[in-house]
């Protein structure tokens, strides 16, 4: 049977700062926002044209969930944006006041950029060659 990634989970600290940052401030699409009850929602975001991958936005719940916020790599570079124009979505981001942790360079793979979003996770925003 053919797989795919679908979903990766990301801690939030409120689900509708996270739904705006990401819708917002980045265009992506709210895939879906349910209500489970007890406070807690099943709620996928995702940039245009990711197919079925996305981001499951998860409210932390307790001490060491809240503590993971923004951390969830280690401090390490966790998620990765691919663009097919680097200085369009470079110059958007910086418009949208995104923060960038360094100006862009250029890997043997492509055109790359480290930036993090309020929640304090390190991305990538990346054009291969």
């Amino acid at each position: 049977m053919p797989q795919s990634l679908f979903a990766v989970t990301l801690v939030v600290p409120d689900y509708d700062d996270a739904i705006a940052f990401y819708t917002q401030t980045l265009s992506f699409t709210l895939l879906q926002d349910i209500d489970l009850g007890d406070g807690k929602r099943w709620v996928r975001v995702a940039p245009q044209g990711s197919g079925d991958a996305s981001l499951l936005l998860a409210k932390a719940d307790g001490p060491s969930q809240t503590a993971a916020v923004g951390n969830q790599t280690g401090g390490r570079v966790g998620f990765f944006l691919q663009t097919n124009d680097f200085q369009r979505d470079h110059n958007a981001m910086i418009t949208a006041g995104v923060h960038f942790e360094e100006d862009p360079r250029n890997e043997p793979y492509g055109t790359v950029v480290v930036w993090r979003d309020p929640f304090g996770n390190r991305w990538d925003l990346i054009q291969f060659n």
